[in-house]
Parts: C-alpha cells; structure tokens; sequence
C-alpha cells in the first residue's frame, strides 16, 4: 500500500542483512505503515501500527481487495472529497482512499493525478493491492502502541519509526522512550533493528536516496540507514 516513508524501494538491501538472524523467530513490525517490508517475508508476521487507518486498510487489503474501486469508472476525485470529510465510511476504505489515492502516500494529501490526466491511478492501485493481497495472508495487524506490545517469544523486531525532521502526521514522538524501549526489547532476548537516518545503535548499512512530497520542488536528499542494537 503507498505510504509515507516506504521502505518498499530499499527493502532488497536491508532483508538480506536482517533475515540471518531471524532463524525460526515471529517477524514484528510495531511501525508497519502500508506493509511495504511485512509483505515481503514469509512465515509468522505480525505488524502493528497505532494509525488505525493504515491497519484497517491492510486489513481491508488483505480480506475482501475485491470491493475496492478497480479504475478511475468506479470512482472519482469528488468521492475522494466526500471520503475524507466524512465519518460514514468503513475504517479500512477510508485508511486505503487516504493513503492510495493520495500524492506520495500522504494521507489525504491530495488527489493523485499526472498532468496530462492519462495514467489511471485509481487502477495502478487496485493492482498494487491484488499483489499485496496474496502476499499478507496470515499476517496479524493489529492497532497498538509500540510500547504496548507484549510477545511471547523471542522475536525479530524490524522498527520503521517516524523519521527526525520529516513528515509525522503532526503528532510528537519521543525518541529518547522509543530508545530506551528498544532497549528492553534486546535485554528480553529480541533482535531489534531500526531503520532511521540516525540513532545511538550501530549502523551497519547506509544508502544515498532521493524523496519528495511536494510536486512543486525537487527532490531531498537523505542518507537510509540501518541500526542493529
């Protein structure tokens, strides 16, 4: 699903360096977002997000992708208006309007379009969903509070937290908790790695890479990285 901060276009660098250490352990994701990495492993997943929106979409995407609008003749810009003000819509449909349909995956960030109005959006999405369908099968989402989650057993945990200094739907978060969660986590015996573009852990991959997500200006250049604690 298109979301912000999606690791979807560094994914093939950083699993190779992650999955040796998984061995047969649960993959975590506390900050799954459009599920862009989650749907790229296999075995037991569970990703959870406290964006309510993203997990109902996931969810929505994983169960009934049939219901979802197939091309730009089964909806409309006026639509996505109405969505988007309105609480009289499903959860799930509203999360996927709000992140699918959008420019760069913002939510509501507005309508996705091209200059020259030949491109079907609304189509490139349903596609996009149909393949993420097939490979969430199983996957357990859940609405939950990185610092709420409990695990049973040991586990991969694989963090994609909100970036210092980028977009963050406006809501403050704690780095210095976040940290000192992770933590916790290794001393009960998880693997934990962050994707981030610092942190106090050591890095042991990094890559140059293009983003924007305003179609007026040109692209910023950030360094992804990769931490292991």
């Amino acid at each position: 699903m298109k979301y912000v901060g999606s690791k979807s276009r560094v994914s093939k660098y950083i699993l190779h360096l992650m999955l040796p250490y998984r061995g047969n352990r649960p993959w975590v994701e506390p900050f799954v977002g459009g599920g862009n990495m989650i749907d790229k492993v296999e075995g037991k997943r569970i990703g959870y997000d406290n964006n309510i929106y993203a997990i109902e979409a996931l969810k929505l995407i994983r169960d009934n992708v049939e219901s979802l609008p197939k091309n730009k003749n089964e909806t409309s810009e006026s639509f996505y208006n109405e969505i988007k003000k309105s609480n009289d819509y499903a959860i799930g449909l509203k999360g996927y309007y709000g992140f699918s349909l959008s420019f760069g995956g913002k939510f509501f960030g507005g309508w996705r379009r091209d200059k020259q109005g030949k491109r079907d959006y609304i189509n490139e999405a349903y596609r996009n969903a149909l393949k993420q369908s097939k490979k969430i099968q199983g996957v357990h989402f859940e609405t939950k509070n990185y610092y709420d989650i409990e695990l049973s057993e040991p586990s991969l945990i694989y963090c994609d937290p909100p970036y210092k200094g980028t977009y963050n739907y406006n809501i403050y978060f704690d780095y210095h908790l976040f940290y000192d969660w992770c933590r916790s986590m290794k001393s009960l015996r998880h693997i934990v790695f962050i994707s981030e573009y610092d942190s106090p852990f050591n890095c042991i991959w990094e890559k140059d890479y293009c983003s924007s997500l305003d179609l007026n200006t040109g692209g910023k250049h950030n360094k992804e990285k990769l931490f292991i604690i």
